[in-house]
């Protein structure tokens, strides 16, 4: 695959945003396409304009940062040098929609460079590593300036070879986007069963009925100041499960012939395993290894849960791993704890404060309803097959993200051809 290297400034513009997310009289409004958009999606495509925030941007601004088919936009700014220089393509064009603070902007020369072959080149590890030597700064933010995004150098092959480079990555994330909106939906309507089930006590009873609108009766509880259902109990997160938090990792490290197991930090959580994720011994306690399947709960500074959909893994400190107990069911746990977790949040911001993490005498002091083990039992029958397609759309995207990742390189240096 013969070709020609050149620096980015010398095949693209590149302008670096400032529109930030505040609304301001004297201003157009606009949606705003931000951070976390460009940082979590492979390509923006116009189906997203929905989940676009609105800010307003100058006249001036807009027609600088309109996001058009064919641009790259590309992360600049962050606390970590990890999350800098992450790329996505514009699929579409997107009307009024305007890219955001902390980005950059790459309009390319469409003469000389394939806009999805460069989206797929930048996301490359030659890319990727290019961007965390040239970041600048220390201690809380790192940045990228303009003069360090355009001196990146990148091979263009023959720009029909870079079509179909750009095309194939391209189809490649199409499938793992139709996978994620799937997942989202089963994700969504296992939430609407829980809220039905645990919020409204319309579960179903033992003759399949709705047990509230039919009539089930209710007792006031004194502790939650409303009524539940006659024979539960009230207790807090202990109750229905443990948890086991991770390891500091860094002390314990694999030697000699231990290949080790890779680490489970919050950006493992939500991004997976990928060749720059850290490595335990294999050795460590049995407690603080992760199977597919278990569920995690970040409890320091970001607070989530999430199920661990992936190969089996060492735990990093500040996360628990959460265990059901006794006759509670994952799917219920699961969703029992994300419905807690967003309490803890709405109390942080009613405070106006930032809560730093979730220690366990808050777990003990939570509040929660404990339903009878027949309920827990029909819940778990009805939602175990939604978790399981979640877990096997997210086992099929892990495996086509790991084809991307094996052959970028392999297609960016030659060693691997495209076929017409």
């Amino acid at each position: 695959m013969m070709g020609q290297t050149k620096k980015l400034s010398d095949i693209a513009k590149i302008d670096i945003s400032s529109i930030d997310k505040k609304i301001k009289e004297n201003e157009d409004r606009v949606k705003l396409c931000n951070f976390t958009d460009v940082y979590n999606n492979w390509a923006i495509t116009k189906d997203m304009l929905p989940s676009f925030m609105i800010a307003t941007a100058s006249k001036q601004n807009i027609e600088r940062f309109l996001l058009k088919k064919g641009q790259v936009a590309i992360t600049k700014d962050s606390e970590t040098r990890d999350d800098i220089g992450i790329s996505t393509y514009i699929a579409d064009n997107l009307p009024n929609t305007v890219l955001g603070y902390h980005c950059a902007l790459i309009t390319p020369d469409e003469q000389q460079v394939n806009g999805k072959y460069l989206n797929a080149y930048l996301s490359s590890q030659m890319g990727r590593k290019y961007f965390e030597y040239q970041s600048s700064g220390s201690g809380q933010r790192y940045t990228l300036t303009t003069e360090a995004i355009g001196s990146v150098k990148i091979y263009l092959p023959d720009i029909k070879i870079q079509e179909r480079i750009g095309n194939f990555f391209s189809e490649l994330d199409k499938k793992i986007s139709v996978n994620n909106k799937i997942i989202s939906e089963l994700e969504s309507l296992a939430k609407t069963i829980y809220d039905y089930w645990f919020l409204q006590f319309d579960f179903s009873d033992e003759n399949g009925r709705p047990y509230r609108s039919s009539g089930g009766k209710m007792v006031w509880n004194n502790e939650l100041k409303k009524e539940i259902p006659e024979g539960w109990e009230v207790g807090n997160l202990y109750n229905i499960a443990d948890f086991t938090n991770g390891l500091a990792c860094q002390n314990y490290r694999p030697e000699n012939n231990d290949e080790g197991l890779p680490v489970i930090k919050i950006k493992e959580m939500h991004d997976g395993i990928t060749k720059d994720t850290e490595r335990v011994s294999n050795t460590i306690p049995i407690k603080n290894i992760v199977e597919n399947g278990d569920i995690l709960f970040s409890w320091s500074a970001t607070l989530e849960v999430k199920f661990w959909f992936g190969e089996k893994c060492g735990l990093n400190q500040h996360i628990f791993k959460v265990l059901p107990r006794s006759y509670y069911s994952k799917e219920y746990v699961y969703e029992q704890l994300s419905a807690y977790v967003i309490n803890f949040i709405k109390i942080a911001e009613a405070r106006k404060t930032t809560m730093g993490h979730i220690t366990s005498d808050h777990l003990r002091q939570s509040k929660i309803v404990l339903p009878l083990k027949g309920v827990i039992n029909r819940y778990t029958n009805v939602t175990k097959n939604l978790y399981r397609e979640i877990n096997n759309l997210n086992k099929t995207n892990s495996e086509l993200a790991s084809l991307r990742d094996f052959l970028l390189p392999l297609l960016m240096n030659g060693q691997v051809k495209i076929k017409d």
